[in-house]
């Protein structure tokens, strides 16, 4: 017999789960009862893998017309890398005007700096005969002896003033000797020249022999006094080998602080006079460069 108190009406097993779906369980103390569960996600590294087992020529199950039969993926884009850039060649090419334009811009810079080297050359020419482009070199003018003697003190000479190569200065030799010196004056008067040329450390010696504004020295803080005018920030002398030169160095250059015994070298000073004698100042232009500061290795 049936159950008085069942109702007529019957449920299925699908209903019941999709009524009971939308009912959030709770607790005893009647909170929501929250899942837990975690949810798992795939890392990084395995997409990454995921990616590379995707792309391997035994996994590859794509047959779309988009790519290449019986290739890797690497074949495959070295072989569309090429075709794409036969196609940018093509396309260069078709433009007829354009043809070539590369190669002309090339040819036409460089005729233009061969003029403007040969004008430079014919304008220096009237300082240095020398310096004309139809003038060949001067060493082929020299005897075997001549020539022999000026390659030895050219060696001589590099390795005393810096910054010059061996052949700048046999050449600058050969022209004084084909002009008519003796090799002792021709070496004499090239190290004189390039002792003081525009770039090379002077000898404080040679500071009044320098007919530029902008010199660099290279020398030891003998001695600092104090200022006589506030924009000044310091003052002293600093010597090497040669002699001794008084040096100003303004506030306004911002320069770093030198001490007595510091080895400094300036570049860039700017060259006055001070009671008669050449002196020098540390300007905004100039740098201060301390060699011996430092040389941790040395200590």
């Amino acid at each position: 017999m049936s159950d008085p108190k069942a109702s007529g009406t019957v449920v299925t097993v699908d209903e019941q789960a999709f009524e009971t779906a939308d009912e959030q369980a709770v607790d005893d103390d009647g909170f929501e009862v929250v899942d837990e569960t975690p949810q798992l996600e795939a890392t990084v590294d395995q997409e990454k893998q995921a990616k590379v087992d995707a792309n391997h020529p035994e996994g590859i199950a794509d047959t779309s017309t988009d790519r290449i039969p019986g290739v890797t993926l690497a074949q495959e884009e070295r072989i569309r890398a090429r075709a794409a850039e036969l196609d940018r060649m093509n396309a260069r090419a078709e433009f007829g005007s354009q043809a070539g334009r590369e190669r002309r811009s090339r040819e036409v810079a460089a005729k233009g700096s061969r003029r403007r080297r040969a004008r430079f050359k014919q304008r220096a020419a009237s300082v240095n005969p020398w310096a004309a482009p139809e003038r060949a070199d001067p060493r082929a003018e020299l005897s075997q002896e001549q020539l022999a003697a000026v390659n030895r003190q050219a060696r001589r000479l590099a390795e005393e003033l810096a910054g010059w190569s061996r052949a700048a200065i046999a050449r600058r030799l050969g022209e004084a000797v084909a002009d008519g010196r003796d090799v002792t004056s021709a070496v004499v008067r090239v190290f004189e020249t390039l002792e003081t040329a525009p770039g090379q450390v002077v000898p404080i010696r040679k500071l009044e022999d320098v007919d530029r504004k902008e010199v660099s020295i290279d020398g030891r803080v003998k001695t600092l006094w104090d200022p006589s005018h506030s924009s000044i920030a310091q003052v002293g002398l600093i010597a090497d080998e040669s002699g001794q030169t008084r040096v100003t160095i303004w506030k306004a250059s911002d320069a770093p602080w030198i001490a007595e015994g510091d080895r400094v070298r300036i570049h860039g000073a700017a060259r006055n006079w001070y009671e008669g004698r050449v002196s020098l100042a540390v300007t905004g232009w100039s740098t201060i460069h301390f060699p011996e500061r430092d040389r941790w290795w040395d200590a």
